[in-house]
């Protein structure tokens, strides 16, 4: 359902998948059954968005995405489900500390191949790792103070990408197998009913409150992985 909030106009929400599954079950294998979950609730954003989107921004981000997706597959025998966790912990407490404390964003900037290389770079290997490359790319997007709409079709298209290049390797480790594909065919009904109800909530509660609600419930989870995480390296 958080994806498919995320699909539906509250793109911060999706954050939270990852984490949330990975208290009950490896982040890995959690990792492995939303892919394809991803996948699918890409399409809707694409024909959604299909003019809505700056080629600009895209060219200087999707290089190094493809270069952190790469080196995260290279070291993906490094880690164990113990620093995973951390990762992604770690993640998404400085996503959240970073959503509650930041100042608002002034000015507006123009796409750099330097700085698009280096972010797209950090989104692609936090993406491969849990799916959670929206920090360091909006780090980058969010100054540039493109349209609503441009906005939200660059961040569609950008990662319907990522998530696809991602296919191969995540398939190629064993991320993706008969039994982690019929758990996110049962997962995308959730995941449609998500996107209805990011429409109505978006009408509803004001966003800038229910970013601050999601804030904090990411934060508390990513507080619970992080101790876990390093519980399991003390012992």
């Amino acid at each position: 359902m958080a994806v498919g909030m995320a699909k539906g106009g509250l793109s911060m929400v999706g954050m939270t998948a990852v984490p949330l599954m990975s208290l009950t079950m490896s982040p890995v294998l959690a990792a492995g059954i939303m892919l394809p979950v991803y996948v699918v609730s890409d399409m809707g954003g694409l024909i959604a968005f299909r003019r809505s989107f700056d080629w600009r921004v895209m060219r200087t981000l999707l290089p190094g995405a493809i270069a952190g997706i790469g080196l995260g597959w290279a070291t993906a025998h490094l880690v164990n489900d113990a620093a995973i966790m951390l990762i992604v912990g770690l993640i998404g407490l400085s996503f959240a500390l970073n959503a509650l404390i930041r100042p608002r964003v002034s000015g507006r900037k123009t796409p750099r191949w330097g700085a698009g290389s280096f972010w797209g770079a950090v989104s692609g290997y936090t993406s491969f790792v849990s799916h959670s490359g929206a920090p360091p790319y909006q780090v980058y997007v969010q100054p540039l103070r493109l349209s609503s709409r441009a906005y939200a079709g660059t961040t569609t298209f950008f990662f319907a990408i990522v998530n696809l290049a991602k296919l191969v390797p995540y398939a190629a480790l064993g991320q993706i197998n008969p039994g982690n594909l019929r758990i996110s065919a049962l997962l995308c009904i959730p995941g449609l009913i998500g996107v209805v109800l990011g429409v109505r909530l978006l009408r509803i509660i004001p966003q800038e409150l229910f970013y601050k609600l999601i804030s904090w419930m990411l934060l508390m989870i990513s507080i619970r992985l992080i101790w876990v995480g390093a519980a399991s390296f003390a012992f």
